[in-house]
């Protein structure tokens, strides 16, 4: 934390790339602000409770991180303030409540299924319910989809290329099961099989994020022990903010007996765009189908992917390598719209602006099909397009992949 502090030279550089500043015009809700909060805190002349509300702010995109000229690590410093001073804290009994529902219920995908249709029944009182607890319900799709199992091996179609190991999430689950069936079948088409294994469970960056690092550490250790890297060729995640969580294992861990392990594991993990463009660059991706009809393609980068990961060419690469589709930029496509984990159950109202922000850009280059590679950005994105009365298709980009591979785009 300290060596993260003194890197800032307060240039002013992350100003414009922060989506706070840019709502609220506050240096405190700036990157820049927000580390002199933490220093003030740390060093005993500021009592936490007033820094609090400008950090929790923080939607901890990193966006920053990559306007930064110096290299500081605001996302490491901002994730390790929020362990440290989550005990420290005095929330209210309805907080307590709240965090402690968010955080039992996201990583538990068959909970968040019954939660999520229950809330469907909910959803016509929304309007007459209070922030905390309309903005939930505002995020839920039209109708909960049906949850798939995914089989805990699938087979490579035609000539065996690779074994990887893949990371079902939670959330995804219950609200986009498609995701992991067709990154399962995109995969399997591309001679790579698919060993789900026994024991993961959720990767611990929404407990990290929001200051339980207690619960994260457990989450942490447990896919360590699911996961056996030197098994699989990569261990793939399709959901931008779990792979930047499961990079993050060695930061977690760092200074403590299984840091080695974390480093082993961490090593082997990439997005599902980052391996399948590897596969192209290589020449041993399986070309797909023409689109039926010339197709308009914006592609939102999801935060963790672009700023966390620094993944932003891969996808663009696979959406261009289908034939007929032509790829468009959005317009602030590097602002954040919003979602940031539980940042649009915690902060709505400026999830809110955000999304309705992103919502606008988007529909702006009038697309056919918005992609995007992380279920909050595509629960967030969908639900603001919605709102917008826009019918444009939201979806993953391993999805838009899978389309056209079956020639269905």
């Amino acid at each position: 934390m300290a060596h993260a502090v003194d890197a800032c030279v307060h240039c002013g550089f992350c100003l414009p790339a922060c989506p706070t500043y840019a709502l609220l015009g506050d240096e405190m809700d700036s990157p820049r602000g927000r580390i002199v909060l933490m220093k003030e805190v740390l060093e005993g002349g500021l009592p936490l409770m007033d820094a609090a509300p400008h950090l929790d702010r923080c939607l901890g995109c990193q966006a920053c991180v990559t306007a930064c000229p110096s290299g500081v690590p605001y996302g490491e410093l901002i994730t390790a303030f929020r362990g440290w001073s989550e005990p420290r804290r005095q929330r209210s009994p309805f907080d307590r409540v709240k965090r402690t529902a968010i955080l039992k219920i996201l990583p538990a995908p068959k909970v968040f299924s019954v939660a999520a249709r229950l809330g469907q029944f909910a959803k016509p009182l929304a309007p007459a319910l209070p922030a905390a607890l309309r903005s939930p319900l505002d995020l839920l799709p039209e109708s909960v989809p049906a949850m798939q199992p995914s089989a805990a091996f699938t087979p490579a179609r035609g000539v065996r290329r690779g074994r990887v190991a893949f990371l079902v999430g939670c959330a995804q689950q219950a609200l986009a099961p498609n995701f992991n069936a067709a990154t399962l079948r995109v995969l399997a088409r591309n001679g790579i099989e698919v060993v789900i294994p026994e024991g993961q469970g959720c990767c611990g960056a929404a407990a990290l994020h929001t200051g339980a690092r207690e619960e994260a550490l457990r989450l942490v250790r447990q896919n360590l022990a699911a996961f056996n890297p030197d098994d699989y060729d990569a261990i793939l995640s399709n959901a931008a903010g779990c792979g930047a969580g499961l990079k993050e294992y060695p930061v977690i861990l760092h200074g403590l007996p299984d840091e080695a392990q974390a480093k082993a594991f961490a090593a082997k993990v990439q997005d599902i765009s980052q391996y399948l463009a590897g596969l192209l660059r290589d020449g041993e991706l399986q070309p797909m189908m023409p689109t039926r009809q010339p197709l308009k393609v914006a592609y939102h980068d999801a935060c963790h992917l672009a700023h966390a990961q620094k993944i932003k060419a891969a996808p663009r690469e696979l959406l261009r390598a289908i034939p007929g589709v032509q790829l468009v930029e959005i317009p602030e496509g590097d602002l954040c719209c919003g979602s940031a984990g539980t940042y649009n159950l915690e902060q709505p109202e400026l999830a809110n602006q955000l999304g309705q922000r992103k919502a606008q850009h988007i529909l702006s280059t009038t697309p056919d099909i918005v992609a995007s590679g992380n279920i909050g950005c595509h629960t967030q994105v969908q639900s603001h397009v919605r709102r917008s009365g826009s019918p444009v298709a939201v979806m993953h980009t391993v999805e838009v992949l899978d389309l056209a591979y079956r020639g269905e785009l």
